[in-house]
């Protein structure tokens, strides 16, 4: 009797008409997120996970890659990650390891893992859907299995699953983007960062974890470190840099009408560029006080921000959609398709990112593609990734008030400015980056010379 009413409950959370209701419901308050997620995943833990038999395959050769793309292929939300996410399965596809087939997965609640379904729509980007094959995987020894995608809930329901095929010769690892969740959890909605702690020690039990950058790296290992995590007898930290040319990641088309009209707007003065989804680390708020002010000062400047909505931004939303030089000076671009950003990016002047946190920062690289300058937060990983190849403002904030930050950074921009129209200021040609390729490479290495 319990049992089924759990049933009925984690039904209504995850399948039928109830299930639309909840997601609005999160979107609209983000805070309810994580709760919903954690009961999800505990009412699976406790009365839903059937025994887990893992499937061998009667042809052991040639091995079997499994890339993990579970987010993914329940929906694109055009995330940096899920980005990064398309383009390493692209390359991996494309130039699959000597001696591996690629399988995209996606984790199944009655079976563990099933191979995902692979095709292109009718503007030739990747899609990937669910398979009707009731069948779960089939591994045999030697094969390796990738959680590329970003599935915190499904490693963490399959985990005793993924268990059980690295004891039967299967390597397991895991692509780590950041641990923003642990560093910055004021920024998150309340049950994040123990959700994201949780995945994280989950993470150590098998082969290894491959960062996004050195930052990332660094950091996991001294969190590893301070909370004395004891870590399986394979685990390595290693990290890898992701790439930029959006030709080459399996890039999502269309434009909308008003895209000329709109690249148009941009050219007419100097447009500042901001890329990624709206959340409070990422300094939105502090770079649109700047630019009021500038405003205010009559300097005649865009500022352009790329981005849906994500959680505890409601405030800085609302003032976006209500300032008075909202398409005028003012531009906001939500779930635009890859092919519109890569004009965005050509008509931008300068990119400026204000995150006070990043596993990477994909904008920066994809920016130095089209020679277009940029303006940072003066934080580790950027200094890594840019290196001298940006102008650098402010650090971590939290040192000054919010109107002292906003004033700070509005003289920076104009420092910038003046350097830019004296031909003086940093150029981001000089910065290396991946091609997707290239990052690929890395990331084999980590895979295959451990």
């Amino acid at each position: 009797m319990i049992k089924s009413v759990v049933k009925n409950l984690y039904d209504l959370l995850t399948t039928g008409p109830l299930k639309k209701a909840f997601q609005a419901l999160t979107t609209k308050y983000p805070r309810f997120e994580p709760f919903v997620r954690h009961i999800q995943v505990q009412l699976f833990d406790w009365y839903l996970v059937k025994p887990r038999i893992v499937q061998f395959r009667a042809n052991p050769t040639p091995n079997i890659l499994f890339v993990d793309v579970s987010f993914l292929v329940l929906e694109d939300l055009k995330t940096g990650i899920q980005r990064v996410t398309r383009s390493i399965l692209l390359q991996l596809l494309t130039n699959p390891p000597k001696g591996y087939e690629i399988q995209a997965v996606y984790g199944d609640r009655h079976v563990g893992y099933k191979a995902a379904q692979m095709g292109h729509d009718a503007s030739g980007s990747l899609t990937l859907g669910r398979s009707p094959e009731p069948r779960a995987i089939e591994v045999s020894p030697g094969d390796i299995f990738l959680g590329l995608d970003f599935a915190c809930v499904t490693t963490l329901k399959e985990q005793n699953y993924l268990s059980k095929i690295r004891a039967a010769g299967v390597k397991v690892y895991f692509v780590v983007y950041d641990l923003l969740p642990v560093q910055f959890p004021a920024y998150f909605p309340s049950s994040t960062k123990d959700f994201h702690m949780r995945w994280l020690r989950t993470l150590v039990k098998f082969d290894g974890a491959i960062c996004i950058s050195k930052a990332v790296a660094d950091d996991y290992d001294a969190w590893i470190a301070e909370n004395r995590i004891t870590v399986s007898d394979t685990f390595k930290t290693t990290y890898f840099h992701l790439g930029a040319d959006l030709n080459n990641s399996a890039p999502s088309k269309g434009l909308p009408a008003d895209a000329s009209q709109m690249l148009a707007a941009f050219s007419q003065r100097p447009t500042f560029l901001m890329v990624g989804t709206l959340e409070p680390r990422k300094g939105y708020r502090q770079i649109l006080e700047a630019f009021t002010l500038l405003w205010q000062a009559n300097e005649n400047v865009n500022l352009l921000i790329v981005g849906k909505i994500g959680w505890n931004i409601a405030e800085v939303a609302d003032i976006l959609a209500k300032h008075p030089e909202l398409n005028k000076k003012l531009f906001w671009l939500k779930g635009i398709s890859d092919e519109y950003l890569e004009k965005i990016y050509a008509a931008s002047t300068c990119l400026i990112a204000a995150s006070e946190g990043e596993g990477f920062g994909l904008p920066l690289i994809e920016s130095a593609q089209f020679g277009i300058p940029l303006l940072l937060r003066d934080i580790p990983v950027f200094r890594e990734v840019a290196g001298d190849s940006a102008y650098y403002f402010g650090g971590p904030a939290g040192r000054q008030t919010a109107a002292e930050a906003a004033q700070d950074t509005a003289q920076s921009i104009k420092a910038w400015l003046s350097l830019y129209e004296a031909k003086q200021h940093p150029l981001s040609t000089g910065l290396k980056y991946n091609t997707w390729q290239q990052s690929v490479e890395q990331l084999q290495q980590s895979l295959f010379e451990q």
